[in-house]
């Protein structure tokens, strides 16, 4: 009697962070040293990501984006902790959300605060904003109002207990 042992890949999906212009979508995904990145992007808006991580392990997603995509315009960094991918809109304007779907997104999809901008905050100023040279640059100018005024930072926590 012969016994076959059948292995299956399993993947784990990233942290995926993303935020929007009018022009294009922002997508920061946490895989630190990455390897083997593999980003497609088809017209219709389907995008599919692949990397190993650190020991050899496969992460991957697939997702089907609001509107449509030029993929001539999808460029991806890979950096040390994280990887940035910037995604060319076919036509300008805002998206009501990330995904086609109405359902509640998957969990490892949030929005990316820090590089958030709202409809109205984004201006032709902000058009070239995405160069591939900066790709951790796409923030809205601060007005010097914060929502979190008041709260304790690291090294004012520091400064506190006289370290």
């Amino acid at each position: 009697m012969t016994t076959t042992t059948t292995t299956t890949t399993v993947s784990r999906h990233p942290e995926v962070l993303w935020a929007q212009r009018a022009d294009k979508v922002y997508l920061t995904i946490a895989l630190p040293d990455a390897k083997d990145v593999s980003m497609k992007c088809e017209p219709q808006g389907l995008l599919s990501f692949s990397a190993r991580g650190v020991q050899s392990e496969l992460f991957f997603f697939g997702l089907q984006l609001y509107g449509t995509i030029l993929p001539g315009g999808c460029k991806t960094k890979v950096g040390l902790r994280d990887i940035f991918c910037s995604i060319q809109k076919e036509q300008k304007g805002w998206w009501k959300r990330l995904l086609k779907s109405e359902e509640k997104p998957a969990p490892y999809l949030k929005v990316d605060w820090n590089k958030w901008c709202d409809e109205d905050d984004d201006s032709d100023d902000y058009a070239d904003l995405a160069s591939d040279d900066d790709a951790g640059m796409h923030v809205c100018e601060d007005d010097g109002s914060s929502d979190d005024e008041g709260m304790l930072y690291l090294p004012d926590l520091e400064k506190a207990r006289g370290n």
